[in-house]
Formats: C-alpha cells, sequence, structure tokens
C-alpha cells in the first residue's frame, strides 16, 4: 500500500470506531467532506477504505450468525439453514 493508502485506511478504522461509540453514522461522510476539500484523491480512497470495511464487517456477521444457527441445528438433530443474505434474491424463496 502507498502512504495515502495506509493513511486513508487507518483514518477510515478510526473513524468507524467513533461511528460505533457515538452512534453516529454519518461520521464518515463529514470526516470525508473535510479531507475532500484538501485532497479530493486522499477522500475518493478514504470512502472506499470504509465501505470496504463497513462491508467487511456486514459479511462476517452474516458468517457468524449463520454458523451459529447451522451449529445449533445439528445439534438439535435438524438440518442446517441455507445461507441467504439479506436483501439478496432468493432471500424469499
Amino acid at each position: 500500500m502507498s502512504v495515502v493508502d495506509d493513511l486513508a485506511d487507518k483514518l477510515a478504522q478510526d473513524v468507524i470506531k467513533a461511528m460505533d461509540a457515538l452512534d453516529q453514522e454519518d461520521l464518515a461522510e463529514h470526516v470525508a467532506n473535510v479531507l475532500g476539500a484538501s485532497s479530493p484523491s486522499s477522500e475518493e480512497i478514504f470512502r472506499a477504505a470504509v465501505r470496504i470495511r463497513l462491508a467487511e464487517r456486514r459479511a462476517r456477521k452474516f458468517l457468524n450468525d449463520h454458523v451459529r444457527e447451522a451449529l445449533e441445528a445439528k445439534k438439535a438433530g435438524k438440518e442446517a439453514p441455507k445461507p441467504i443474505a439479506p436483501g439478496s434474491d432468493n432471500e424469499n424463496l
């Protein structure tokens, strides 16, 4: 990674922590605007880092929830539920 990538990613990590602590989902947008006023390219990299980290968090939660449910089903002698991603076309099947 370049220095810009590293700095933007570290800022994204810190902003996500602050978002969680303060329960302010729009904080990343405000920080991106401040960053973009001085460096539009850094803003783009920061926004991408935030999106990637939040997407990974959602995917990890989905995986953990599915594994927990599947293990509980297996323990109860039932068939494991199929993994269906929220918002996907197959969610209502």
